[in-house]
């Protein structure tokens, strides 16, 4: 039997830091499930204990990511994430309905969307493309979650100049969602494509800025120069 997995939650129940586990929730609306273990050490255990697990095959440590996951600890997530992103090298077509799964069963707030998608998720896009069908797909979907995963899925490509038809098109269909995470979402998005298409975004803000909601709107303009900035948020 493996004892990775109680080893790691004694090493958390060891680590528990009381300020942080009573700061945590304030980022939050929905109830945490929380340690209270500094992110940077829980870094540093979810590579020291993917060493001890190395040698096993993918179907293994998705398993044991999902045994991580069930928990709900936010913790125990960002180690699951982060195994999930060590092994990137080997990802394969087939994995994306996994990782559909983990944000269908076990997102549910915004830092375990974040992590699971601007790490693993975004670099499974990066090597398949043909499946941004499906992050637009999610833009229609009544979970929260997966509306914000599909813009999120896309940072760092975006930031990168990369799939700007994408981003466009997935921002188009989050225009005007009720969800002020998901206007973040697609908002931050576009900052991010900014870097590289600066043109291009403030063209769109501006075609859309009497939709668009203002969340999302500063959220897109918010690297932009100061004169384009005060443009767009013209009335």
């Amino acid at each position: 039997m493996n004892t990775v997995i109680p080893e790691i939650r004694q090493e958390l129940q060891q680590n528990i830091d009381e300020q942080t586990k009573n700061s945590g929730p304030r980022f939050f609306k929905e109830e945490v499930k929380l340690y209270g273990v500094k992110t940077a050490l829980v870094s540093k255990m979810a590579k020291k204990y993917f060493k001890t697990i190395s040698d096993k095959s993918k179907p293994e440590v998705f398993s044991l990511c999902e045994e991580l996951l069930k928990s709900d600890y936010m913790e125990e997530s960002f180690i699951a994430f982060e195994w999930s992103y060590s092994l990137r090298d080997k990802y394969e077509p087939g994995d994306f309905a996994i990782f559909e799964g983990w944000i269908g069963n076990y997102v549910n707030n915004w830092a375990k969307c974040d992590t699971l998608c601007n790490h693993t998720v975004g670099t499974f896009i990066d090597m398949y493309p043909q499946y941004i069908v499906s992050l637009k797909e999610w833009t229609a979907s009544d979970n929260r979650w997966f509306r914000r995963a599909a813009p999120i899925t896309l940072i760092l490509a975006a930031r990168r100049g990369d799939f700007l038809d994408d981003v466009l098109e997935i921002a188009d269909l989050l225009l005007t969602d009720e969800d002020d995470l998901v206007r973040k979402g697609y908002g931050w998005m576009l900052k991010e494509a900014a870097r590289e298409h600066q043109q291009e975004i403030f063209d769109y803000v501006m075609k859309n800025k009497k939709v668009m909601p203002r969340t999302a709107l500063r959220y897109a303009i918010e690297k932009f120069p100061k004169d384009l900035r005060a443009t767009a948020m013209e009335k």
